[in-house]
């Protein structure tokens, strides 16, 4: 354990709280920081501190949330090209500064494109030299050539590549260049259409497309042959139960998570396009490079932990290299290799690790070299910033593409006391991205950046996670082993939708809020604001993701796959926040799998499902079908087949806002009273439900004001927690209440910071609790509790919330809900009958700031809601450091 650590422990708890010394030797100092930048390390709200070594750059417009993705080095051999989601920016590797920038938006044609998930090739010819790369979004598609003339990106046009039936977007992705006949032909993986495309590049003919594995990512040629690798494994040609939950086809899927349960590598010859054959590989096999001597490919398997060897001569793979950190003795699934890179002897192999946060060295044994196996030895990791995405080496530098850099909120600093007339505020979805610049470490200083990456990947917690439990241990509300008795048999999960601490917290007083960003305060959130005074109020919780589409990932599963990073703001092919894209899921799945694996009983209320219903009809039609205790014959459907047998089939899903929450409150309570009135204990030990209206939907006609729909979701929760806290079953349950993402608001502390509660006859109540807790805590608190083991290695290194509870149960302690002041079906005005800025944010809101759930502009969207709930008081903007 580093000197860091042990320093670092801290034992400082409530007065009157009871812990154990394995509870406490879980702390760490920035276990008692605010989020943000701390100290030397930036503090992520999912259980990591981040520190690059070497050199960081910093790009990007400030109100974007920018993300750097792939490099490619240009032939001149003194400047560096780097995708980036936006456009392209030229680095001088001699001064390591930015010389050059091409943005998308500068061009009227393309405008509406991002570039797509890596990939970027530069080369040579007649004079010129060429940058290309993918663009699409989730309707059309190019390919981008660009010209480097030494000081400016020029001359950039586009070929558009059309979708192919049933994809919507065609996404070309990476891209490989060979001259043949003297001529230069490029080959374009087509991650939508499940093709590989050959194009003549004097004149943008497509010599031919053929079929790949499904969503191919990444490719290399040798000896005129192309290898793809493909992102969800080979086509389904079989009818299966199991093959479903991409969008635009089928892929093979585990029944247990849900997820692709196949990786694959299409060879294709180069000169005909006849397929030549496939290969298995390990699950979302991404990226490849191809040793020096042309005798073995290396590939990245994201949701494996580990690369593949393929030997090219005899075409199968011969060994597999774990390089996960969490590794050897004692493992945990999650490093997420995504790109890589060999040094120019073929026997160092560097690994972009995402949630490593850092590069890991593979040293190759003789054997590997000659014959594709025998010793490998990981030399050791290299600390980045948050998702190394892609790594180039050159003249003995490292420059690696951070995807999520510091995260949001690297745009301004909040100060220690807000002044509510400065307004001084976070928002997510501004992001700067980063480069680290890294020389090649010698020996000495690998093994030092190896102690760092140990350190701020808290790996230390891995011993205190595996200890067996022990016999005869008094029942707590959170064991202190996972395995040893809880004093809960239930659990409640409840997960809503998109909002600050501040938003709706900000006008508490015990918590650490900024009165003036408040919008969602006592009068619209009664429930709420009386659940945090009597049980705790937490002001210190954040939402590890920036959307719902990343946020429900979180929430559910605790982390999110190479894929979703990959994805981040752009979303081409999805928008996965109901769990209806195999892709998405990480490899071992969602709280439900893990607790049915684990023999608990589980119910899962309007997650990972879709609700179906007649389209036709309005809010107002469903609210009114709903007081009038009308069947609207609502019945849902799941690509999980594990989910079937325990999903609510009339629950409406978290995407449908259409449906008040008080239609989903009344499902879970009328479940809750059939289990109340049965003999014995039928109450699932897993409840996980979903509430999502305090989303809103703007101030788009045709359904409730936000301040409406958020009080509906508000009512929702305290009559639930009313029933619960009045029932036979309240001393042995527990309710956690989390939002799944921060993204519709402002905070004075940090964009990710959100409402939590934590609610149990064991609460600590009426207290404020100022621990840096989050969403994979509150995930890894679950598990504790129902004595299942961790699923990933976020999940593992977690802080269990111990500050949550008290030792002793509180009797007579219960909830009764408080009657919403605003009214539910206060609507929104019509169009017509508005003027000036209202007219013009009901027309956004209906057009462009809500479609369905996070399916328009957010930042749009949170200057509706504020001007919905303050009219034409100044937004809030964030500060420059």
């Amino acid at each position: 354990m580093g000197k860091h650590l042990v320093s670092s422990f801290c034992f400082l708890f409530f007065v009157g709280i009871a812990f154990g010394q394995e509870a406490a030797s879980f702390r760490t100092a920035y276990d008692d920081s605010i989020q943000g930048r701390r100290a030397a390390h930036t503090v992520m709200p999912f259980n990591r501190w981040i520190k690059s070594a070497g050199e960081v750059l910093r790009f990007g417009d400030p109100s974007q949330e920018n993300h750097a993705l792939d490099f490619a080095i240009l032939p001149d051999s003194q400047h560096l090209v780097l995708e980036e989601r936006y456009g392209v920016d030229i680095l001088d590797t001699r001064s390591h500064k930015w010389v050059a920038h091409w943005n998308f938006v500068n061009d009227p044609a393309v405008r509406d494109l991002m570039s797509t998930y890596s990939g970027i090739k530069t080369f040579a010819f007649g004079g010129h030299t060429y940058i290309v790369w993918g663009a699409g979004n989730s309707r059309r598609s190019a390919v981008l050539v660009a010209e480097w003339d030494g000081t400016a990106v020029r001359n950039v046009t586009h070929l558009v590549v059309n979708a192919e039936w049933p994809a919507a977007t065609a996404l070309p992705n990476d891209i490989a260049v060979q001259v043949e006949g003297g001529e230069p032909y490029l080959y374009v993986v087509l991650n939508g259409n499940n093709r590989l495309m050959k194009v003549r590049f004097a004149d943008r003919s497509v010599v031919w497309t053929v079929p790949t594995g499904v969503a191919p990512y990444g490719l290399r040629i040798v000896d005129n042959k192309v290898y793809v690798t493909n992102w969800a494994g080979p086509r389904v040609t079989e009818a299966s139960p199991e093959t479903a939950g991409t969008p635009w086809g089928n892929a093979y899927t585990s029944p247990v998570t849900g997820a692709t349960a196949r990786g694959s590598l299409s060879i294709i010859d180069a000169r005909t396009g006849g397929v030549l054959g496939e290969a298995p590989l390990g699950l979302h096999p991404n990226a490849l490079v191809c040793s020096p001597d042309s005798l073995f490919l290396y590939i990245c398997n994201g949701n494996s932990d580990n690369i593949s060897v393929f030997d090219v001569r005899r075409g199968v793979v011969t060994d597999s290299i774990p390089v996960g950190l969490f590794g050897g003795s004692i493992t945990y699934y999650g490093s997420s290799p995504n790109a890589l890179q060999l040094d120019a002897s073929g026997t160092t192999l560097y690994v972009a690790n995402g949630f490593d946060n850092a590069l890991c060295v593979v040293q190759l044994g003789a054997d590997v070299a000659t014959r594709g196996r025998g010793k490998t030895l990981v030399r050791g990791y290299i600390p980045t910033e948050a998702y190394p995405g892609g790594v180039a080496l050159f003249r003995g530098t490292l420059y690696v593409a951070n995807i999520e850099a510091e995260g949001s909120g690297v745009l301004a600093l909040a100060p220690t006391l807000v002044d509510d007339s400065m307004r001084m505020a976070y928002t997510i979805h501004q992001e700067l991205g980063s480069m680290s610049i890294i020389p090649v470490p010698d020996d000495k200083k690998l093994k030092n950046f190896t102690e760092r990456v140990r350190e701020q990947s808290l790996l230390f917690r891995l011993a205190l996670t595996n200890r067996a439990p022990r016999a005869g241990v008094a029942p707590k509300p959170v064991p202190e082993r996972i395995g040893e008795p809880s004093v809960f048999r239930h659990v409640v999960y409840i997960i809503k939708e998109n909002k600050t601490y501040d938003q709706v917290y900000g006008d508490m007083k015990p918590g650490r809020g900024a009165p003036g960003l408040c919008i969602y305060g006592d009068s619209v959130t009664p429930n709420q604001h009386r659940l945090a005074s009597t049980f705790s109020l937490l002001d210190n919780y954040y939402a590890a993701g920036k959307c719902s589409a990343e946020g429900h990932q979180w929430a559910d599963a605790a982390m999110v796959s190479d894929y979703v990073e990959k994805s981040v703001r752009a979303w081409f092919r999805s928008y996965p926040h109901r769990q209806d894209d195999a892709l998405v899921y990480n490899r071992n799945g969602f709280i439900w799998n893990n607790a049915l694996d684990h023999g608990k009983s589980v119910r899962v209320y309007g997650e990972a499902c879709t609700t179906h219903y007649d389209e036709k009809l309005k809010w107002e039609d469903i609210y009114r079908g709903y007081l009038e205790h009308r069947d609207q014959g609502f019945y849902n459907t799941t690509t999980i087949g594990r989910l079937r047998p325990i999903i609510s089939p009339d629950y409406p899903d978290c995407d449908n806002l259409v449906f008040t929450d008080q239609l989903r409150a009344d499902i879970f309570i009328r479940d809750w009273k059939r289990a109340e009135r049965a003999v014995g204990d039928s109450l699932p030990d897993l409840m996980v439900v979903s509430l999502p209206d305090d989303h809103t939907a703007g101030t788009s006609p045709n359904f409730p004001a936000p301040q409406a729909m958020v009080a509906d979701n508000d009512l929702a929760v305290g009559r639930i927690i009313d029933v619960i806290t009045h029932s036979r079953y309240w001393e042995n349950t527990v309710v956690f209440v989390t939002e799944d993402d921060s993204q519709s608001g402002w905070d004075h502390i940090s964009p990710y910071r959100t409402t939590g509660l934590v609610i149990s006859p064991y609460s600590v109540f009426g207290r404020a609790i100022h621990t840096n807790y989050n969403q994979t805590g509150m995930v890894r608190t679950i598990e504790q509790i129902l004595g299942i083991p961790p699923m990933n290695v976020i999940d593992a290194t977690a802080l269990p919330m111990f500050d949550c509870f008290s030792a002793e149960r509180s009797s007579g302690v219960a909830f009764s809900h408080v009657v919403n002041q605003v009214p539910l079906d206060r609507m929104n005005r019509p169009v017509a009958e508005l003027k000036g800025k209202a007219a013009s944010f009901a027309r956004a809101s209906a057009n462009q700031a809500f479609k369905d759930v996070d399916g328009g502009d957010d930042a749009l969207m949170n200057r509706i809601l504020w001007f919905a709930a303050k009219g034409e008081e100044p937004y809030p903007v964030a500060t420059r450091p």
